[in-house]
């Protein structure tokens, strides 16, 4: 696997990323609403094969208190060979110069993170625009 990487949003073809994250399976977003989203991110990082995007990430920043990783995903056929690590160092080392690098996660995914050093938030909350949706998927509690 020849992975060819790219921090520029400038060759992004929004419709494939777009279809990078319903396969990966991170839910339907938008080819345009990801365009916004990436634009507005400090970070990003796209990972291709053979000229097909098969992995990407980016990270929201304020340049000095706080990076949030968001939206890793890996094509499946290419998932469990190490890409998403590499997309997660690569966020990482560009968010070193923050005081705190924050993410949620997939319920279950946590152990990935741990192997990063990240640890859980006990005061962490969140106001999701599907509330309920959000609780049924794991990434929110009531209690």
């Amino acid at each position: 696997m020849t992975i060819v990487w790219s921090d520029s949003r400038a060759e992004v073809d929004w419709h494939e990323l777009e279809a990078l994250y319903r396969a990966a399976p991170l839910g339907n977003k938008n080819a345009d609403d990801l365009q916004v989203v990436f634009g507005n991110s400090m970070f990003c990082c796209f990972a291709r094969e053979g000229g097909r995007l098969v992995g990407a990430g980016r990270v929201l920043a304020d340049g000095r208190d706080c990076a949030y990783l968001c939206d890793i995903a890996v094509l499946p056929s290419h998932q469990g060979v190490g890409l998403g690590k590499q997309i997660i160092e690569r966020l990482i080392v560009q968010s070193q110069s923050h005081a705190k690098i924050i993410l949620y996660s997939v319920a279950g995914r946590e152990p990935l993170y741990a192997k990063f050093g990240f640890l859980r938030m006990k005061t962490a909350m969140a106001i999701f625009r599907n509330r309920q949706a959000a609780i049924e998927r794991g990434l929110l509690s009531e209690t």
